[in-house]
């Protein structure tokens, strides 16, 4: 989807003006990022939104249908390029958009938490220089929002998804078994965009 370049905001917008007309919900991680982008102009709905994600699976690095478009991971030599990449991908996909809503950290999460932090840090921070409202929305109140369970699991969001759209995804990317990464993180974007369409713009 091309979004028309334009100068930043000089402060914080709450509504979207005609030339500005998407809308997007990242999903963002460092091994996963997915980005849903819906354009404000038409009904929502799967097939009138488009979906960008990052993969090292290279059979996944290819254009699933024709609003799903999976790029591979750009090489790096250490962690902040690594970032930097990753924000510099997903600074691409929402230029033009006037509200983005950001999936916000898990508190529960183990592993590489700092890193995690950094790395999102990265992303707030060009979005903040393009002076485009953001919004953290906790994990918990997507997966509410999506199956009236807070603590949902990734296959009873797909399953949700699934009920919604018609759209099978897991069918698309040739995967059998538990949900997992791409397809998770693409439902998850889904759900973070139409959460802000409806319950915050």
């Amino acid at each position: 989807m091309d979004h028309p370049r334009r100068p930043p905001y000089g402060g914080r917008l709450y509504i979207c003006m005609k030339e500005d007309r998407f809308i997007a919900g990242i999903d963002y991680s460092l091994c996963g990022p997915a980005i849903c982008i819906s354009d404000m102009s038409k009904a929502f709905s799967f097939d009138a939104c488009e979906f960008y994600f990052l993969t090292n699976t290279k059979k996944y690095a290819r254009n699933i249908k024709k609003n799903i478009h999976g790029e591979i991971f750009s090489p790096f030599d250490e962690e902040m390029e690594r970032y930097e990449t990753i924000a510099d991908w997903a600074e691409e996909k929402v230029v033009g958009c006037c509200y983005i809503g950001l999936e916000g950290y898990a508190y529960n999460a183990t592993g590489k938490v700092f890193h995690i932090a950094e790395n999102t840090g990265v992303l707030k921070y060009k979005i903040y220089q393009r002076s485009i409202p953001l919004e953290v929305i906790t994990p918990s109140r997507i997966k509410k929002f999506a199956t009236q369970k807070g603590n949902a699991s990734k296959d009873l969001m797909y399953e949700k998804f699934l009920d919604e759209t018609n759209v099978p995804l897991k069918q698309f990317f040739g995967m059998e078994g538990d949900v997992k990464s791409p397809l998770s993180d693409i439902v998850d974007a889904y759900y973070i965009c139409k959460y802000m369409r409806y319950n915050v713009i």
